[in-house]
């Protein structure tokens, strides 16, 4: 098996608190030696899923690092730029 549907939960003490995110994974074939994949993953800005791979890594440190991300927001490093400037006027 190398699809997987997990669920992360929100860190206490954040705005994702008491909610459970859903994420889809896959371990390609060269898994360990490359990261998890996702539909979504590629999106998340996470160095362990792109340069920082490490076939030492484990699913759960993945998992654990994406939670992380949720209770480290930076607004000023958005995803999207466009949905984060202020709007003129």
């Amino acid at each position: 098996m190398r699809y997987f549907n997990v669920m992360i939960f929100g860190p206490e003490q954040s705005p994702y608190e008491g909610g459970a995110y859903k994420l889809e994974l896959f371990l390609p074939e060269e898994y360990p030696m490359a990261a998890p994949k996702g539909p979504k993953l590629g999106r998340i800005c996470l160095d362990i899923l792109k340069d920082k791979w490490s076939p030492g890594l484990q699913i759960r440190t993945v998992l654990l690092s994406i939670q992380a991300l949720l209770s480290a927001i930076n607004p000023d490093d958005p995803l999207s730029q466009q949905c984060c400037k202020a709007p003129e006027g």
